[in-house]
């Protein structure tokens, strides 16, 4: 069984920075790509950023790219978000997740295995 426990979250003015971390157990962090997704209030929960097992593959939601930089510790088995520029439209619930997958890693229904989830908060 993997567990994911996401960190970091808070509030923050717009045009500030945020940096979430997701901490993975177990053993087999290397096989899983991983992704961070965020629900708003009122919306679908939405892809934001993934990044492949080997890092050579990290797609991006629009709506973040130049913004969000995604990355991965396979020896520490943590998986990070860093977010600048942030809006209040970034205002959500992050999710990290892992995925068996090796190629629709922006898609939620590739993923196994999903944290609770930290709360992010954009003042303007």
């Amino acid at each position: 069984q993997v567990q994911l426990v996401e960190s970091g979250g808070g509030l923050v003015q717009a045009g500030g920075s945020l940096r979430l971390s997701c901490a993975v157990s177990g053993r087999t962090f290397r096989s899983y790509a991983m992704g961070w997704f965020r629900q708003a209030p009122g919306k679908e929960r939405e892809f934001v950023a993934a990044i492949s097992r080997s890092r050579a593959y990290t797609p991006y939601a629009d709506s973040v790219k130049g913004r969000f930089t995604i990355s991965r510790d396979n020896a520490k088995n943590t998986v990070s978000l860093q977010m600048n520029s942030l809006k209040p439209e970034d205002t959500a619930v992050y999710y990290c997740a892992a995925s068996t997958s090796y190629d629709t890693i922006w898609l939620q229904s590739a993923y196994d295995y999903w944290g609770q989830g930290t709360q992010v908060t954009v003042s303007s």
